[in-house]
């Protein structure tokens, strides 16, 4: 359609101003596909992650605990961390030496970072540069760049190190050494061991609680959990574990979680074949939850109502009601199940 106008020298038909010309087309396909792109590149929400170290893939599921999915990975994946955006998953494979590097809007392994013998725990630098691996048969933290593939350096640490955590402002890092029975404070600027700090007897993981000003760390064969001061770096209190019939032998706390309100505390027991709540304002067990057997790796949904427990050699998955403390459901989730992940 034509519309007249007039102007000072003639009166002519002029072509509608709105008409799409075929650059604003080409323009508003783009702009469509780049949106396109952009949400397929989302993370998909309402999902668990387990890890199952024998069968070397990262099995998916709903939050209620429907399978959904695996992932092949590298060989005997262990730890698992999100990138800030949860668009990415990185992997640490005890038997491939390797960091993997899973997109979660594929659900498929991208890429590696080859790293030294047997990685286990790890943790990323407060910018998501830098990944801090612990190397158990080399007996040091290695720091990697993510970008690059880069080793940047290593710090030689006790035997068997394991936990490791950066603190908040990323000037220091913990790792523990299974065989010293220690806790290392390793300053990263300076690349070197500050302090070794004399905890229980095989320390294995860390939590950071009460707005950073504790650090606890599980003690296997300690039965117990060692609850550090992180600004004079002294043990100032330590959590112990009983549970009704059973040998204090048997009671191997390792994994451990933070609830999102930041007031518990929740322990895996190991052989116990429980979980222990544990308030962290007092110290004390608010109770021990029934599960699979060797529960190791613990992630809470964060809205709080939801557990999930990784029972390894049960080789399933306890989901648990925080509320209650009852159990919602167990599900089978692969051969030696390690870690979780909670992407709501």
């Amino acid at each position: 359609m034509n519309f007249l106008y007039r102007d000072s020298r003639s009166t002519r038909a002029a072509p509608c101003a709105c008409r799409a010309r075929p650059w604003m087309r080409q323009l508003v396909a783009g702009l469509v596909t780049l949106c396109a792109g952009l949400a397929m590149a989302q993370s998909p929400a309402g999902r668990v992650y387990v890890s199952s170290e024998k069968d070397s893939r990262i099995y998916v599921f709903d939050v209620k605990g429907e399978r959904l999915s695996s992932i092949e990975v590298c060989k005997r994946p262990r730890h698992m961390m999100f990138n800030a955006r949860h668009t990415r998953i990185y992997v640490s494979c005890g038997d491939s030496n390797q960091l993997g590097i899973v997109e979660t809007a594929s659900g498929k392994m991208t890429d590696q970072i080859p790293v030294g013998d047997s990685p286990e725990i790890f943790d990323l630098s407060p910018d998501g540069k830098t990944a801090y691996v612990s190397i158990e048969d080399d007996n040091v933290m290695g720091a990697y760049n993510l970008e690059t593939k880069a080793k940047l350096f290593e710090v030689k640490t006790g035997g068997e190190p394991e936990g490791i955590l950066v603190m908040p402002d990323g000037k220091h890092a913990y790792v523990t050494s299974e065989v010293a029975n220690v806790v290392h404070l390793v300053d990263i600027a300076q690349r070197k061991v500050l302090k070794n700090i004399r905890v229980g007897k095989r320390p294995r993981r860390f939590v950071l609680a009460a707005g950073g000003k504790e650090l606890w760390i599980s003690n296997e064969l300690g039965a117990s959990v060692s609850v550090l001061n992180t600004e004079d770096q002294s043990v100032k209190s330590t959590v112990e574990f009983k549970v009704q019939g059973m040998r204090a032998s048997d009671i191997t706390p390792v994994g451990m979680t933070l609830s999102p309100d930041g007031k518990t505390v929740w322990v895996g027991l190991g052989r116990a074949n429980h979980v222990a709540e544990v308030d962290v304002a007092t110290r004390q067990v608010r109770r021990n939850i029934l599960v699979g057997k060797r529960p190791w790796g613990l992630a809470q949904h964060p809205d709080g109502k939801t557990l999930y427990v990784a029972n390894g050699l049960s080789d399933d998955m306890t989901l648990i009601d925080t509320a209650t403390g009852q159990a919602l459901r167990t599900v089978a989730v692969g051969r030696v199940p390690h870690s979780v992940l909670v992407q709501p």
